[in-house]
């Protein structure tokens, strides 16, 4: 029988779950982990000849070498609906009842546990979820104004996204256009001429706008900051999304680690996504991963500087897609956490 999680309490923000009901018992409106936001995914809807892919994905992992008889608390980030996806939780298992809420920064969905350590000094968890996601085509999209306060949070620094400094000087002598579309272009090209991808020296993937521009190499996640970087600096609001890829072929099989991408801000198009490292690596597609997206992800967070529900003693995450945990307080290293994604196409 298929299980999800379904709230049975209400406090705060908060979500107090159980892993037993099925979800034909489970009122509607009960049974996502998180409120639904914005538009949903409607695949009868779409109107550009957007492609369509549903898969199962499985997020599992073990936290390991833990004392026994301490005290751990595990969070695990929570994909949602958006108007790109849909998201069912198909089935979870837990050591523990769970809690469920967002961060009221980024507003990204998150389930947590707390746990006795076992004496095997490991604890197990995963879920699985069904996923539909559609390609984005951004440049279809149509007008579509921000709120003051979003405009603010999507022009403001991170920790390591920087709007002034270092990264900026890529731009010297260059005669950017008044258009947000044609700015967002010739930033991405900027991007692309300066940075190769290439995970080989120690630093990459901490998504660090001026360790990017110093080093002229990382992974999606330094593509992207230093992009953000460069767009917020000019007035363009952009955000910063992170998930998982699936490979291109039909089938099954394991996923080595997380896939990010950005999107800009523009009135006319509203939010154009960008996924400059994929350019990058394939130099024939960089037309089309201006302003677009394949099918073959899924989102699980988005922003930077992430808060937890409830909020962890260790500092913000610098982003938040891999587990999270603490003991007596203190973060579990992330040696101590392994992961196994996986998806199959259904």
């Amino acid at each position: 029988m298929r299980t999800t999680v379904c709230s049975i309490l209400f406090l705060a923000a908060l979500t107090y779950c159980t892993l037993s009901q099925a979800a034909s018992d489970c009122p509607e409106a009960e049974c996502h982990l998180c409120d639904l936001r914005g538009e949903i995914l409607k695949p009868d809807s779409l109107q550009n000849g957007e492609k369509l892919r549903r898969f199962e994905f499985r997020y599992a992992g073990t936290v390991h070498d833990l004392k026994p008889g301490t005290r751990v608390r595990v969070w695990l980030p929570m994909p949602v609906s958006t108007e790109y996806q849909l998201v069912e939780l198909v089935s979870a298992q837990l050591p523990s009842p769970a809690q469920s809420g967002r961060d009221s920064g980024s507003g990204n969905c998150m389930v947590s546990f707390e746990t006795e350590v076992p004496t095997s000094g490991m604890i197990d968890f995963a879920l699985t979820f069904d996923v539909t996601r559609a390609e984005v085509k951004g440049l279809a999209g149509r007008q579509k104004s921000l709120a003051d306060a979003e405009r603010k949070q999507f022009l403001a620094p991170n920790r390591l996204v920087p709007i002034t400094g270092k990264p900026l000087e890529l731009l010297n002598g260059l005669r950017l256009p008044n258009s947000s579309l044609e700015l967002g272009r010739r930033l991405y090209d900027r991007v692309d001429e300066h940075m190769k991808y290439d995970k080989s020296q120690p630093g990459y993937g901490n998504g660090d706008s001026v360790w990017a521009c110093d080093s002229r190499l990382g992974n999606c996640t330094d593509f992207h900051s230093l992009f953000i970087s460069l767009a917020r600096a000019k007035g363009l609001p952009s955000r910063f999304e992170i998930g998982f890829p699936i490979p291109d072929e039909r089938g099954s099989g394991k996923i080595g680690g997380y896939h990010c991408w950005a999107f800009f801000h523009t009135g006319e198009h509203g939010w154009v996504p960008t996924d400059i490292s994929e350019a990058d690596k394939h130099p024939e597609l960089k037309t089309y991963y201006f302003g677009n997206l394949t099918e073959n992800r899924v989102t699980f967070s988005q922003g930077r500087d992430v808060n937890l529900v409830p909020r962890q003693s260790g500092e913000p995450l610098n982003y938040f897609v891999y587990p999270y945990a603490e003991t007596d307080w203190k973060p579990i290293e992330k040696s101590h956490i392994r992961t196994d994604f996986s998806w199959r196409d259904r």
